[in-house]
């Protein structure tokens, strides 16, 4: 009874205490809300929500998750299974706030600190003698990669949400590692404009080796999308540079140019089932799915729709697809509770959908949007592809540079990865640089969409190449 008691005590504590927090947040009235004046820098927006997203990425053991706990303080390794083996399986997903000092004269890079997202948005400089304010200048939620090689397809979808990206490199390796070089090339078919390089680590290490090994990194990155990015220097582990850290990601890293005005649409990464073992039948809570609304604006209460939704087959192999309906009970970014929430960083939203569609990730791979606003449903696509030169993140006996990459066979099985969607793909046939591939799970997905295609070798799926959508042969969604 005494630990019950307590127990209580505890969750009325944590209750209180995230009431004050949030009561020195910016607050959102969606009555006042006018959609076409809102901006990624809003101060109700950039209090409560991160407005950019930024991958972590790199080999495995290179000190991914313990940068990012540094950053927010949140901690991403949470499994079980995780703990034990010391390695991120599933994506993991933290918000940091970064201000800087308002005093002109506050010398960098201490002007610059990070907090978590339930920080209030202004406080005064701890510095001796300072007499500036921090302000909140960037919101920004960390997309934890995991770096090991059978996770590839995980990190995948990781990158489909990302603005920009952090390239860890462990200080006392050398470089690069495989999946360093791997995670590389996946961030570049996704495009990214945007790379910091972190040399982390860099207390195990002598000063002339960590000058060795920068010399290796700028001969790693050259002729790839992160030759001129900055090389930071720092410890995960001590928090030693994170400030500059901090300080490249305001000035480095632009704030992407958010659609704020079309109808919105949010890609799973995450989904959840909240209710607890043994929780009573009028307690139970709705599904939530977490992901990174592209574009529009989410609000508590509105009508949405997931896509494909519930996916069937009759006793003649026919595919039927049936988009789930339901309405938004409650939005999140972390522990913030908001009435809306606009691109970037990564949301809740708590729907009325039955949990049990929505646990242990079953949702991830699925578009959720207004009703009769997202795009087709598609079984079948033609890609134009581009396959890469040699096999990446695979060690072969003798030559440093890796495998050829073979061409596409007919009727090969492939994993596929579109938006957040990972699945396996035959290829139906080839012709030049374009296939037909038919896919085992159908997609929710838009012509001109990119894709990666992984091939099974040696026991694990390696990233062979990436595609762009031409056409498709479309499902229509049961009523």
């Amino acid at each position: 009874m005494t630990s019950l008691a307590s127990e209580s005590n505890m969750t009325d504590e944590t209750d209180s205490t995230q009431k004050e927090t949030q009561s020195l947040l910016s607050k959102q009235d969606l009555s006042t809300l006018n959609v076409a004046e809102l901006t990624p820098l809003t101060p109700e927006v950039i209090s409560k929500q991160a407005t950019i997203n930024i991958g972590t990425i790199g080999h495995v053991a290179h000190g991914k998750s313990t940068l990012v706990k540094a950053i927010s303080g949140v901690q991403t390794v949470r499994f079980k299974n995780e703990k034990v083996r010391n390695i991120t399986i599933k994506l993991g997903y933290a918000n940091a706030k970064i201000y800087k000092c308002s005093n002109e004269n506050c010398p960098r890079p201490g002007c610059y600190r990070s907090c978590s997202s339930n920080k209030e948005d202004s406080f005064p400089c701890d510095r001796p003698g300072c007499s500036g304010k921090f302000e909140l200048c960037r919101h920004v939620s960390f997309v934890d990669c995991p770096g090991h090689d059978i996770l590839m397809a995980t990190m995948l979808n990781g990158a489909a949400i990302m603005d920009a990206a952090l390239l860890l490199i462990a200080g006392n390796e050398s470089c690069p590692q495989p999946q360093t070089s791997e995670h590389l090339a996946a961030v570049e078919i996704m495009k990214l404009k945007h790379m910091l390089i972190l040399q982390n680590k860099i207390d195990l290490v002598k000063e002339s080796q960590a000058k060795d090994q920068c010399e290796q990194i700028l001969a790693f990155v050259k002729g790839t999308i992160a030759e001129g990015a900055p090389i930071i220097p720092l410890s995960a582990q001590l928090k030693y540079n994170i400030d500059v850290v901090c300080e490249y990601i305001t000035k480095k890293i632009p704030v992407p140019v958010r659609d704020f005005l079309s109808q919105p649409k949010l890609i799973v990464i995450r989904s959840f089932d909240v209710n607890k073992p043994g929780c009573e039948v009028d307690e139970l809570k709705g599904g939530v799915a977490g992901g990174s609304i592209l574009k529009g604006v989410l609000k508590v209460g509105m009508e949405i729709e997931v896509r494909p939704g519930m996916v069937s087959k009759d006793m003649e192999g026919k595919l039927t697809c049936k988009p789930i309906k339901s309405r938004i009970v409650s939005l999140f970014a972390e522990q913030n509770d908001l009435q809306y929430a606009v691109p970037g960083g990564l949301i809740g939203v708590g729907t009325k959908i039955d949990p049990t569609l929505c646990r242990a990730d079953r949702m991830v791979g699925q578009v959720l949007g207004a009703v009769g606003a997202l795009s087709d449903i598609y079984t079948e696509l033609t890609i134009s592809f581009f396959l890469l030169r040699r096999l990446l993140g695979v060690r072969t006996e003798g030559d440093r540079r890796g495998a050829k990459v073979q061409k596409l066979t007919k009727n090969e099985i492939l994993t596929v990865n579109i938006g957040s969607l990972s699945t396996g793909g035959r290829v139906l046939a080839v012709k030049a640089d374009l296939a037909k591939i038919g896919l085992t799970n159908p997609v929710c997905t838009e012509i001109g969409e990119k894709i990666a295609l992984s091939r099974r070798i040696e026991k694990h799926w390696r990233l062979i190449g990436w595609g762009q959508i031409r056409q498709g042969v479309k499902v229509t969604p049961a009523k």
